[in-house]
């Protein structure tokens, strides 16, 4: 078999980069494999190569619609046919993805890991013939990893169901213990787990321990130098980028800020620039680099702590992808641990809160559907956490996922009405004419409320959502669904398990997750003062070890230089006061029900949104975030305490 012939032909490439090759002949062997490369060691050869070469379609699982998108477009660039599916597709466009599929015609199909939790996208991949499943960013199954997320968890169920074999699993920051846990779910034989070094030569890692308000200086005093430009500056909040950008910028420097926060054209315009060269700072949350192709990034500055080691390995591997010199530099300082143990412990969720949802879940009928935004909003349980709770049901037994639909869909008309109803039989026309008069009339949009037109109109909802596809696919009208359920049937002995005892079970879960987190950050700030090789501590957290003593490149190995001898500059945390607690215990006092427990009163206090506070507006009151630079936990145990003397 000629690989760099086929390499060659299908993208170009004179060689292979290493671990791909080895990566690539597992899978035309039909063997499942680990691809643990690091960030720009060219991860995507590994499947698209082999996708080409084997008969049927390559499912490939991928969190990131941008960077689906990028794939698609430059494989069909070079003549292969290739399609996602991403809800920024039209109805039109996802029907003709679906022919494709269903016909044969597609090598490579990419998808988000939530689409294979509805059935009816599963009974479509039992019709046709899977050549290979890859899954990127695989770290995400492993609950002892950085970035876990509920939905992938269901890959490897479903990869055992419709026996997709080979898999392929892909990711760029995974220590031994994750990289275990991939290997067992997926039955990844050992040899077969690929990695490459973390290691890159070229670039310069540096510590500098410093305090909250003489970072801006530094960090201009350092960007000032036209070596360490085009840079990343990469900071935790929001509010964050825009202080330092604009700080930046005082100072002459071309800098500006891209969050999530920012509308998608003025994120995509501020990309672009910095793109071109025509901005040579970009100041960022961790929103930005995720598919960011630029070589010539000359540093990557975290303007505060990242939220893990892997985090850091990620976002360093941004720089200096040209093979030249580059600068990573981490600017400590310990204050930046406060808000991100306090994103941890404030995501998890009350007891009383996780046996409501519980409850809800196991006691609505054999069958039935939900919305996770209600759920979220009638919990007060962030959207992202009920999904955990949702997925760690289905986990145990007690529930399956079976479909996923809209409860309703805003109809836009492109043609007059009368057009629209003309050329029909004259039992279409009036089914036509009384959908239309189903809905409600607004002065743009006719709302149309699936089940309630369908009951009114007595024909079934799927004659309704296939006349409505026919009509945006002809251009005569466009549509935004919008309200989306999910639905579930209850397995096993869901219908007898008592739902206060799975959600103590799942209290526990939670609670081993605070433990992991707690421990990635002080793995974080144990990184920013031991002494010593920086690039060789780093790379041991990954499993790997240096051949020398020292890796010859880093600050220290440049200098000498130890991090530092103490700890890093801190904040001095000021006591709770007389005052504190009279305002605590006013609010306590007020007895708002979404600050109805402890824990709910604590995150309120420390900045935290929740469903319920967003949605009374609570987070507009001055008390909101008063303690945003105390610990979670030494702010709960100062409410606990209000709270037992107000009782």
């Amino acid at each position: 078999m000629d690989l760099l012939n086929a390499l060659r032909t299908h993208f170009g490439h004179d060689s292979f980069r290493p671990g791909q090759e080895a990566v690539v002949r597992a899978l035309l062997a039909g063997e499942s494999a680990l691809a643990l490369f690091p960030t720009g060691a060219g991860k995507s050869i590994c499947y698209q190569l082999p996708a080409v070469m084997m008969e049927g379609t390559a499912l490939i699982i991928s969190p990131l619609i941008a960077l689906m998108k990028d794939q698609v477009d430059a494989l069909r660039k070079r003549g292969v046919a290739a399609a996602r599916l991403d809800s920024s597709l039209t109805a039109q466009e996802t029907m003709q993805v679906y022919s494709d599929l269903r016909e044969g015609k597609l090598k490579l199909l990419y998808v988000a890991p939530e689409r294979l939790s509805g059935e009816t996208f599963l009974e479509r991949l039992r019709r046709v013939k899977i050549s290979l499943l890859a899954i990127d960013e695989a770290h995400c199954i492993s609950e002892w990893g950085h970035n876990f997320r509920p939905e992938y968890l269901r890959l490897a169920r479903v990869a055992e169901e419709l026996q997709l074999r080979p898999v392929l699993t892909l990711t760029a920051t995974a220590t031994p213990d994750v990289a275990r846990d991939i290997c067992k779910a997926f039955h990844i034989a050992d040899e077969r787990h690929v990695q490459t070094s973390f290691r890159r030569k070229n670039l310069h890692l540096r510590i500098t321990p410093t305090s909250a308000e003489a970072r801006f200086d530094v960090l201009a005093k350092r960007l000032a130098s036209a070596k360490v430009r085009p840079a990343v500056v990469y900071v935790t909040f929001q509010k964050t980028a825009e202080d330092v950008a604009a700080y930046l910028a005082r100072t002459g420097l071309s800098a500006r800020a891209y969050h999530a926060g920012m509308d998608s054209a003025d994120r995509d315009a501020v990309q672009d620039a910095f793109m071109r060269g025509a901005c040579e700072i970009i100041v960022a949350t961790i929103a930005f680099g995720m598919g960011i192709d630029k070589a010539d990034i000359r540093s990557v500055i975290h303007f505060n702590l990242p939220k893990t080691l892997e985090n850091y390995q990620q976002e360093i591997g941004r720089a200096g992808r040209d093979g030249q010199p580059a600068l990573c530099e981490l600017l400590a300082c310990a204050d930046d641990a406060v808000p991100l143990e306090n994103f941890t412990l404030g995501d998890t969720p009350t007891p009383e809160a996780v046996e409501s949802l519980v409850r809800k879940m196991l006691r609505s009928g054999e069958s039935f559907d939900v919305s996770r935004y209600d759920l979220s909003q009638e919990t007060d349980i962030r959207p992202l956490v009920v999904e955990t709770v949702i997925t760690y049901l289905e986990l145990d037994g007690l529930l399956r996922p079976t479909h996923t639909f809209y409860e309703s869909t805003q109809v836009e008309f492109q043609r007059p009405e009368s057009a629209i109803l003309s050329g029909h039989t004259e039992d279409r026309r009036r089914f036509l004419a009384g959908l239309f008069s189903a809905g409600r009339r607004g002065p743009k949009y006719l709302t149309i409320t699936l089940e309630a037109a369908a009951q009114q109109l007595g024909e079934p909802r799927e004659r309704i959502v296939k006349a409505l596809t026919w009509l945006e696919e002809t251009g005569a009208i466009t549509q935004k669904p919008a309200g989306l359920r999910h639905g579930f049937r209850l397995c096993g002995d869901a219908a007898h398990r008592d739902p206060a005892t799975v959600a103590a079970q799942l209290a526990d879960l939670f609670a081993q997750r605070e433990a992991r987190e707690t421990q990635r950050l002080n793995q974080i700030l144990d990184f920013a003062i031991q002494p010593g090789c920086i690039t060789r501590r780093l790379l041991g957290y990954f499993g790997e070890a240096l051949a020398d003593e020292n890796c010859g490149h880093c600050h220290f190995c440049r200098t000498g230089t130890p991090t530092m001898a103490v700890g890093l500059p801190a904040t001095p945390i000021p006591p709770f006061t007389d005052e504190d607690a009279e305002e605590v215990q006013a609010l306590i006092f007020e007895e708002l029900p979404q600050l109805g427990t402890p824990r709910q009163l604590t995150r309120f206090l420390c900045g935290l949104s929740s469903p319920a506070t967003s949605r009374a507006k609570l987070t507009k009151r001055p008390e909101f975030g008063r303690y945003t630079a105390t610990p979670f936990r030494l702010v709960l145990g100062f409410v606990e305490r209000c709270w037992s003397e107000v009782e």
